[in-house]
């Protein structure tokens, strides 16, 4: 009934009346304070920009401070990155260190030991792994063979013409180089490389202009030596084969009308360098009178000329003969 005092609920308990609150005093102000500015993305380490820049800092300590491979003091580079395909070229690049953007291998790939070792060493090495299709590594090595397997690495980085002595002089052996006067297919490049890696050249001279350069074709034919050999370019291939010469380093020429066959190649225990001309035009005139002795390799006269890349082996051959 109404005013009923003892229906349920209607009264209070006793102690339950809320008194009067006290004060904060100040006691929650430094949970109304700012944090700060946000950081970076980069900064924050579970943000992917801060992996970014980890695995960025990993790459550029894995190359040495100055961003290129470790020995080479100084040079140039290329300006954009290659694919570089093919187990065997692939192989090597990773043996000796050579920074990898980005490892590919085919799905469903038939592994073999070079395969296993590949993997291993981009693993230990922290390089990214991808596993694609064998139609996007098509697409990778424009449709070169690449067995499975692709490497992305950063421009080239060539090394200095001095620097190449210097390599020659820690070997204690005689300096042995090759210059390539108006080679322009990286083809015969990547050919002359495999040759010098086989026969112990200290290194290889290119000019900067009307010449091929380290790309992804030269590595492929190298079959991995455009990773042991190191590749100078030079302003002037003339006048830096004046320079050397002035150092105590003689200068052979090949050529079809040379003075001497190759079998009798002269200087060959000395410091020398090699000079092998295009196949269609030669040696150019400049490069010519700087030569010491011009050597011809006896063909047959059916064939015109040989390629820079077959006439550099045997003239190796020759030297490594001479020199045993």
């Amino acid at each position: 009934m109404a005013g009923n005092s003892q229906r349920r609920g209607a009264t209070r308990k006793a102690g339950s009346k809320k008194g009067a609150s006290v004060g904060t005093g100040g006691h929650s102000r430094k949970s109304l304070e700012g944090k700060g500015p946000t950081p970076k993305a980069e900064d924050r380490p579970y943000h992917v920009a801060h992996k970014r820049k980890a695995l960025a800092e990993k790459r550029q300590a894995s190359r040495g401070s100055s961003g290129r491979p470790a020995g080479l003091k100084g040079g140039r580079k290329s300006s954009t990155h290659e694919i570089v395909g093919g187990r065997n070229s692939v192989l090597e690049a990773l043996r000796v260190g050579v920074p990898v953007t980005t490892v590919y291998v085919a799905t469903r790939l038939e592994g073999d030991d070079r395969t296993r070792e590949i993997i291993s060493i981009a693993a230990d090495a922290g390089y990214p792994l991808l596993e694609v299709t064998r139609t996007e590594l098509d697409r990778l090595t424009d449709g070169s063979v690449h067995q499975g397997v692709a490497i992305q690495v950063p421009p080239y980085q060539y090394a200095d013409d001095e620097e190449l002595l210097d390599l020659a002089e820690a070997s204690a052996t005689a300096p042995l180089v090759v210059a390539l006067d108006g080679v322009t297919d990286p083809r015969n490049l990547g050919a002359v490389l495999r040759s010098a890696g086989a026969f112990g050249v200290h290194g290889l001279m290119v000019p900067e202009r009307r010449s091929a350069g380290v790309t992804a074709a030269a590595w492929k034919v190298s079959a991995g030596a455009a990773a042991r050999v190191p590749v100078a370019r030079v302003t002037n291939l003339a006048r830096t084969l004046q320079e050397w010469k002035k150092a105590g380093v003689f200068v052979v020429g090949l050529d079809g009308g040379g003075d001497v066959p190759i079998g009798d190649l002269p200087f060959a225990a000395d410091p020398l360098v090699i000079v092998v001309g295009s196949e269609g035009k030669g040696l150019s005139r400049l490069v010519r009178e700087q030569c010491d002795a011009i050597a011809s390799i006896p063909i047959g006269s059916a064939v015109e000329s040989l390629n820079a890349g077959v006439a550099a082996g045997i003239a190796l051959y020759e030297v490594a003969r001479h020199r045993a």
